[in-house]
């Protein structure tokens, strides 16, 4: 069994210039590696909560400088990814090259202070600006915290690890929507932007003293080379087909889960009169919690599965949405509140299912001089398309159907932007066969 699973770990590298140790499958994760993995899931649950507070504050933000619902999704979408997405890329290259440590805590500098400054903001303008900082400061921490985890653990334990790290967006989520809620409730939203952006700059000093930096190329034999260009990693990534139906697939899943996170607590506020702490609440129980609960059991399903074959856990992350999204789509058309929580049980447990696995598996795809750079890469197109497009297009479709269906359009607008989610399905099946094939190949 172990001797199948090496001969397509070895067989993947090829196909991408890595080449995986067969000891590896064997080996423990290195001494340190809860530590690190706790304070690298808690810088991106402060990313994400820097993030993410801004929906919870869109009626607020709307009533204050007289937005419309596209110039919204323009503040949670575009002007946060655009810069987030390119800039991941330099900064991901440095990463391969000299410390992750440092441009880690550097970058949970500049997006803390950057959130907090949107509290300053006087209009809509600045407020764009300032999240344009937020997402330059962001754009630091994923590539390096993604190469670092796959240092501490070997290839067959990488998605689990992922999946704690992706643990972040939910409790990220549950610090935005809750805290956020409460404290722009009692305070105004100003405060709450303040609030959310200072825990960073505390986290950053405890970084300083207890997260290690492991050595590079921990579980592979390769030799350690200088990091190539950022268009070679690329053409490599394009050029192996299953990295290349893994890209489209998580690609689909951002656009899908951005478009609809961004908009959830207006839509909970808008259909169902609830307050922006009931709001935050309600979605940190269904989306957070058990988003976090449902993100570990893929992360471990996936490894056990990947015993197997990589492409068997491909296909279970391809199958559940046709399980979700029937459920997800009924709950936002629902009248009765009650009946909607039940409807999004289902969903939420399946929110974060995807991306912890997605990126352990580019970890085990690249060399270990690309590795950052490919978490780069496709970080950058998720969230240049899938935040940067999914917040924009939900409240522009939500403008166009208002004229026709009044307070009721952003339900619709969600619903029909769910099916997005049947293009993600189908890549992420194409990766499994072409993973299957790759696997064929070497037996």
């Amino acid at each position: 069994m172990n001797i199948q699973v090496n001969s397509q770990a070895g067989n993947l590298g090829d196909n991408t210039g890595a080449s995986d140790s067969i000891a590896s499958i064997d080996r423990q994760p290195l001494e340190g590696h809860r530590t690190a993995l706790v304070l690298l899931m808690l810088a991106y649950a402060l990313s994400m909560c820097d993030r993410m507070i801004l929906s919870v504050l869109f009626p607020d933000i709307k009533a204050e400088f007289a937005l419309s619902d596209t110039q919204l999704g323009l503040l949670g979408g575009i002007s946060f990814a655009l810069f987030y997405a390119t800039m991941g890329l330099p900064i991901a290259r440095l990463s391969d090259q000299y410390s992750r440590k440092r441009i880690i805590i550097v970058s949970l500098v500049i997006f803390s202070l950057m959130t907090a400054f949107c509290g300053l903001a006087v209009g809509f303008i600045s407020l764009l600006l300032m999240r344009v900082g937020v997402g330059i400061g962001e754009a630091g921490v994923n590539p390096a915290s993604h190469s670092i985890i796959a240092d501490y653990f070997p290839p067959q334990r990488r998605a689990l690890a992922m999946s704690i790290l992706m643990l972040g967006g939910s409790v990220g989520m549950i610090l935005g929507f809750v805290g956020g809620g409460v404290i722009a409730e009692h305070y105004g939203w100003r405060t709450a932007m303040v609030a959310v952006g200072v825990p960073g700059l505390l986290l950053a000093l405890i970084m300083g003293k207890l997260l290690k930096e492991p050595a590079k190329s921990t579980f592979e034999t390769q030799a350690s080379e200088p990091p190539p260009p950022i268009l070679t990693t690329a053409t490599a990534m394009w050029q192996n087909p299953a990295m290349r139906h893994l890209m489209f697939g998580a690609i689909a899943a951002g656009l899908m889960s951005y478009g609809l996170t961004q908009w959830l607590p207006t839509f909970f506020m808008r259909a169902h009169d609830l307050s922006q702490s009931q709001t935050g609440m309600l979605i940190a129980g269904l989306f957070g919690i058990s988003g976090a609960i449902g993100a570990l059991v893929a992360g471990k399903v996936f490894d056990r599965v990947a015993v197997r074959g990589f492409q068997h856990g491909m296909w279970m992350l391809a199958i559940v949405p046709f399980f979700t999204m029937p459920f997800f789509i009924m709950g936002l058309l629902t009248d009765e509140l009650s009946t909607a929580i039940v409807l999004f049980i289902i969903p939420g447990f399946a929110a974060n299912y995807a991306m912890g696995p997605a990126f352990a598996m580019v970890q085990t795809l690249s060399p270990v001089n690309m590795r950052s750079v490919s978490s780069a890469i496709l970080m950058l197109f998720i969230n240049l398309i899938g935040m940067g497009l999914g917040p924009l297009l939900v409240g522009v479709l939500s403008d166009l159907l208002t004229p026709r269906y009044g307070e009721d359009a952003l339900s619709i607008a969600l619903a029909c932007f769910t099916l997005v989610g049947l293009w993600g399905a189908l890549h992420l099946w194409l990766c499994g066969r072409a993973l299957a094939k790759q696997q064929a190949q070497t037996a």
